[in-house]
């Protein structure tokens, strides 16, 4: 991961208040919630074998990966995610690096207690964090690595 560095005196020059890690696990199981399809099978047999394991891939409303999303961005902080949306927007190709703190300043206008709901609603998500984390200089490549 590479990460900006912080200096000893206790100022960090890094326009993140959310840890890059906690960006990239999002990633992570964004991109895993973007890959499943819609849903074929509503009703799957009890024994998965028998479906062929498909409901996996599929988008059901009790997806543990939407659980599991969900529940670590209700956890963040609000600073953390107004972060998250940020670099959505960001990572969308809508603005530049240099547009950082307009967009901070936007997001935390826009903040509310819907924020999982309306990160996990955008097509995409886990490839515009991906962006905007890339376009401040972070990458997620270490990472990845010891879990994909």
């Amino acid at each position: 991961m590479q990460a900006k560095s912080t200096q000893d005196d206790g100022n960090d020059d890094s326009p993140l208040t959310i840890s890059p890690e906690k960006v990239c696990f999002i990633i992570v199981k964004a991109k895993e919630f973007d890959a499943k399809d819609e849903v074929t099978e509503p009703d799957p047999a009890s024994n998965p074998s028998d479906d062929d394991d498909i409901e996996v891939l599929e988008d059901h409303g009790d997806d543990p990966v939407v659980e599991e999303l969900t529940g670590f961005i209700d956890a963040l902080s609000e600073d953390e995610q107004i972060d998250l949306v940020a670099l959505a927007w960001l990572g969308r190709d809508d603005y530049d690096a240099s547009d950082w703190d307009s967009v901070r300043e936007e997001a935390t206008q826009a903040h509310n207690a819907r924020t999982a709901s309306y990160l996990l609603g955008m097509p995409l998500l886990g490839d515009f964090l991906e962006e905007g984390l890339s376009l401040l200089g972070y990458s997620c490549g270490e990472f990845e690595e010891g879990r994909l």
